[in-house]
């Protein structure tokens, strides 16, 4: 990761938490949508090719946990704002799924 813009929550995670964040939101082009769930599997895979070592399985559980909080983040803040939240659907059909990838 070389460098984090606009995230003031999540510039002082750990790195899995960084990366976590944007395998939820990296297919995102305007408004924050959250992609589906093998879109960001393949995501952190490609992630932690490029880094040359593999997360262990605290780091992938931040990983996924990061996924979820970014986009239930974005949901809030489009509600308030008045706006579509467009990750809120995805959310309610994929937090299951990315919950029990976090193991929480």
């Amino acid at each position: 990761m070389w460098a984090v813009h606009d995230w003031d929550s999540l510039a002082w995670q750990p790195e899995a938490a960084l990366a976590g964040a944007a395998s939820g939101a990296f297919a995102s082009d305007g408004p924050p949508a959250l992609a589906p769930i093998e879109s960001s599997e393949a995501f952190l895979t490609a992630y932690q090719d490029a880094r040359g070592r593999l997360f262990t399985a605290e780091e992938l559980e931040v990983a996924w946990a990061a996924s979820v909080w970014m986009a239930a983040y974005n949901a809030m803040e489009m509600a308030l704002l008045g706006g579509a939240p467009l990750s809120a659907d995805a959310l309610s059909t994929q937090a299951a799924e990315r919950l029990r990838r976090a193991n929480a």
